[in-house]
């Protein structure tokens, strides 16, 4: 969502963070690679390039403004529901990345809201076409 508008170092550091993500909890669903490729398309990467972890020091400069910050977030909460399931360390990390962001806890609610209410209507959509 709203990949295309971030600069192509943001792009390679949304990989980078959304590997963070996948890799937090141990385990990569089906479902996880699935939206990595989404992302991988909606930003026009390659599909082969090999992505690593990326050190949370700094990002905060390479995410420079709110608007590239919340893109963030958002794909980054909707990776992590992506498998059917929030986890502890999941949430960890994106609270973590969300405070190198300043971005206020209350904000991070408000933005995990959303992106739970989006799966839910993903979820309806995907009934009616059953």
């Amino acid at each position: 969502m709203w990949l295309s508008t971030l600069s192509e170092s943001q792009r390679t550091a949304l990989m980078g963070l959304a590997h963070n993500v996948v890799v937090s909890d141990g385990l990569l669903d089906p479902n996880e690679e699935t939206m990595l490729g989404e992302f991988r398309r909606e930003m026009s990467l390659s599909q082969s390039e090999e992505v690593e972890y990326l050190e949370l020091d700094g990002i905060e400069q390479i995410f420079d403004s709110r608007g590239s910050r919340v893109v963030a977030l958002l794909n980054l909460l909707r990776l992590s529901y992506s498998d059917g399931a929030f986890e502890i360390e999941e949430e960890c990390l994106l609270k973590e990345i969300s405070a190198a962001f300043e971005v206020a806890d209350e904000e991070f609610l408000l933005l995990d809201n959303w992106v739970r209410r989006l799966v839910g209507l993903e979820e309806e959509a995907q009934s009616l076409m059953s």
